[in-house]
């Protein structure tokens, strides 16, 4: 198997997501022509392209191997936090670390190779918590470049000891990772979602503009189902990516137009405003009016739609397939409406403001994380499908099959299959996970609780057969403690071991999800956190064989911040960064017995 293939059955139905992927690009790409062609433009082809951001966790190879949740899973089931997480920042706006920049360096050199064009890369929020993202491509072979992309991660990481995650949400309690699909239309000589100085003015702009707004909002619902995944389902509307609720933010400048055109009123745009810092060294310069909203799902970020919600392991032909073919039936509507039109300029005036007013509702510039706004959408009516089961049946919607057969995308057959796959692969995840969270409390974390209650016992027996005075406050405390813990890990357990055998007692794959969801997941919440609890309480290496989370990521993320090379220490006439000593590697030269980075 090679990148890129493209799988058909022996009937003619796609079983692949890149057929699917080129023919809405055909799609979208015959509709545009005609609404280019209404404003005197001969075009043979409108592309769509994407920049995909790869997000990714690197973690050291020997906590990844000690395990057993990250190896099955690709997610840590259980583990406490650490006292110190990801809130000072200091991993995103610091140094990379030496062992990483290495394997960046490689990866891209690995990647040229391919022709792909890896350009930016950095740290992100998160502890061990890094980007990749490449120059945008024509939709397919952006996509093909991706999957290749996440392929050689995988292949590099082990060489510089390194485990590469690609899992959405590998560690609870930090940010999980995303994959933004940069989305935009182009010809060969200009950029359809380009608003140019005066986007009022820009014509052609605001029909594309509103074309997608109406497309986002009339199949919000089957755009959802593209980042519809277990291990999204944690990420999405955890604060670090948009709530499961689509909407468009669309910036400033571009809501005053909006406004003015729902509204008949004159365009008011925000004022050109130079930025003065107060340095005479430091350059005056323009206030960027596109104001960016890392809490939208779908942003207008310039000249194109950044799309957030999909998550790292995915791959982004679904959601390309879905906003090609959707932008395509509302162009093909526009088309049909304009070219009968005796006055193309008014008709197509009155076209744009019908749109904006119609799907107002889909706008939105605020802060998508608060309840307020969750509020708000569903007195817009807007559709909120928090998890995945609850989003994929808009795959068999019959206005859905509906837009995917009337542009040659997918069939009715197609559509239903895919319904049955995803249902299914979401009902094996889940399943794999409680199955792997039973094994690890019963032989991991369930004996080893015991084992430290027996000690703390017999040191209280040894206490009190050397005296009766002898006080055992703090040992009963603590046995009191984890008998309770241990007692909810064992009532979760058999909890979590009846909804697994209920599950698998059903016959229908398509019809677990729903028990999955609902029986699952509240089952191994008290599970672990009973188990959490008790890793608090349990003397250091009593639970060493369960290699908590606190372990696993956050023991790797800062022993190197208390490391750094002698030979790499900066001379103390160059400037001082605090960041330089907390991303250093090696081993930390000591002064007087105490780590040199410290002062």
């Amino acid at each position: 198997l090679c990148i890129p293939t493209a799988f058909v059955s022996y009937t003619g139905e796609a079983l692949d997501k890149k057929t699917p992927l080129l023919r809405s690009m055909n799609a979208l790409s015959g509709q545009a022509i005609r609404i280019l062609k209404l404003f005197g433009k001969d075009v043979d082809y409108v592309s769509t392209t994407v920049g995909p951001e790869q997000e990714y966790f690197l973690i050291k190879k020997e906590d990844y191997e000690a395990r057993q949740d990250l190896i099955l899973t690709g997610r840590t089931l259980f583990g406490a936090p650490s006292a110190k997480g990801q809130e000072l920042e200091e991993h995103y706006f610091g140094v990379i670390r030496p062992e990483v920049s290495a394997f960046m360096k490689e990866l891209d050199e690995e990647l040229w190779k391919l022709g792909i064009p890896a350009k930016t890369k950095h740290n992100e929020v998160a502890p061990c918590q890094h980007e990749l993202a490449p120059i945008f491509d024509t939709t397919n072979v952006a996509i093909d470049h991706n999957l290749l992309t996440m392929e050689m991660m995988k292949k590099i990481a082990p060489k510089y000891g390194l485990v590469c995650l690609q899992h959405e949400k590998p560690f609870e309690g930090v940010n999980g990772s995303g994959k933004h699909n940069n989305w935009s239309m182009s010809t060969t000589h200009e950029n359809l979602l380009d608003p140019g100085d005066t986007p009022m003015e820009n014509l052609q702009f605001l029909v594309f503009l509103a074309a997608v707004i109406k497309a986002v909002d009339e199949y919000a619902d089957l755009l959802r189902t593209s980042v519809a995944t277990p291990g999204n389902d944690h990420r999405l509307g955890a604060n670090e990516a948009p709530p499961a609720i689509i909407s468009i933010f669309v910036g400033e400048e571009l809501e005053a137009v909006i406004d003015a055109i729902a509204s008949d009123s004159p365009y008011a745009g925000p004022v050109k405003m130079k930025m003065d810092l107060g340095v005479d060294v430091l350059p005056k310069f323009s206030k960027d009016t596109t104001d960016r909203n890392r809490t939208s799902p779908f942003a207008f970020t310039g000249n194109k739609f950044e799309f957030r919600m999909p998550g790292s392991a995915e791959n982004l032909s679904d959601c390309n397939t879905i906003l090609n073919t959707a932008v395509a039936k509302e162009l093909k509507g526009y088309a049909d409406e304009l070219e009968k039109a005796d006055d193309f300029t008014s008709a197509a005036i009155a076209l744009v403001k019908r749109t904006i007013r119609d799907h107002r509702r889909v706008i939105f510039n605020g802060n998508g994380y608060t309840a307020e706004w969750e509020e708000e959408a569903a007195k817009r009516g807007l559709p909120n499908k928090k998890n995945t089961p609850a989003a994929l049946p808009a795959l068999i919607e019959p206005k859905n099959i509906a837009l995917m057969e009337d542009f040659g995308v997918l069939t009715k057959v197609e559509m239903e299959s895919r319904y049955e796959v995803e249902m299914e692969h979401y009902s094996k995840i889940i399943n794999i996970e409680a199955l792997t969270m039973l094994e690890m409390a019963r032989k991991q974390l369930l004996p080893a609780v015991n084992a430290y209650m027996s000690e703390v016992a017999n040191t209280a027996a040894s206490k009190l057969a050397v005296s009766e005075n002898l006080s055992v406050r703090s040992e009963t405390k603590a046995l009191t403690r984890l008998s309770a813990d241990a007692d909810a890990m064992s009532d979760a357990v058999d909890e979590l071991q009846a909804a697994v055998d209920a599950a698998k007692a059903l016959s229908d794959e398509s019809a677990r999800p729903s028990p999955s969801t609902t029986t699952f997941c509240p089952r191994w919440t008290p599970s672990r956190a009973a188990a959490d609890d008790a890793e608090t309480i349990c003397g250091e290496g009593l639970l060493a064989s369960a290699q908590l989370q606190q372990d696993a990521l956050l023991r790797l993320i800062f022993t190197y911040q208390r490391r750094i090379k002698h030979h790499r220490l900066r001379r103390l006439s160059e400037p001082f960064s605090f960041s330089y000593f907390l991303h250093q590697p090696e081993d930390l030269p000591l002064y007087r017995g105490r780590p040199l980075g410290v002062f």
